[in-house]
């Protein structure tokens, strides 16, 4: 059994998730964050949630305010930001570090099965994607940079 399926995370709405609910699902694991540059990705999240759901993809977003301090809000402010400019429909999770002492315990699994450049682990910026294969393995790490629609190749192998 992966250990992804171990961990559970508070969602936005405050009910603790069982990850093991996405058991069998090709999962796509983001840190993101409301007031950053890259904060547009969440219209390509959509798109890829749209797209993909009915075949097995979950995306999976993780807010977090430790770059930049890009992510100030509640988890209430972060859910009506991400409905009303992005439609959002898929899962959001209270806000969390993923760095640190601090860092969600599966942020923690994530950096060290998926380690980033030069095999550094801890993540950069928002927008770090992780790509899950349904057996809940780490397939891949993707730079904040990487355009959700860029990942479309490599969730459509996994689908």
């Amino acid at each position: 059994m992966s250990q992804l399926y171990s961990f559970s995370a508070r969602s936005l709405q405050g009910d603790d998730i069982p990850l093991e609910r996405y058991r069998g699902k090709v999962l796509l694991i983001v840190n993101t964050a409301s007031e950053c540059g890259f904060t547009p990705q969440y219209a390509g999240l959509q798109a890829l949630y749209e797209r993909y759901a009915a075949r097995g993809l979950e995306i999976l977003g993780f807010p977090c305010n430790q770059f930049g301090k890009q992510e100030p809000g509640d988890a209430q402010q972060i859910g009506a930001f991400c409905e009303k400019n992005y439609q959002v429909k898929f899962p959001m999770f209270d806000k969390i570090d993923v760095n640190g002492a601090h860092a969600h315990p599966l942020y923690r699994y994530l950096t060290e099965e998926a380690p980033g450049l030069l095999g550094t682990e801890a993540i950069k910026w928002n927008f770090t994607k992780f790509l899950i294969d349904r057996e809940g393995r780490p397939v891949k790490r993707y730079a904040p940079v990487t355009k959700p629609d860029a990942i479309e190749p490599d969730i459509e192998k996994l689908l």
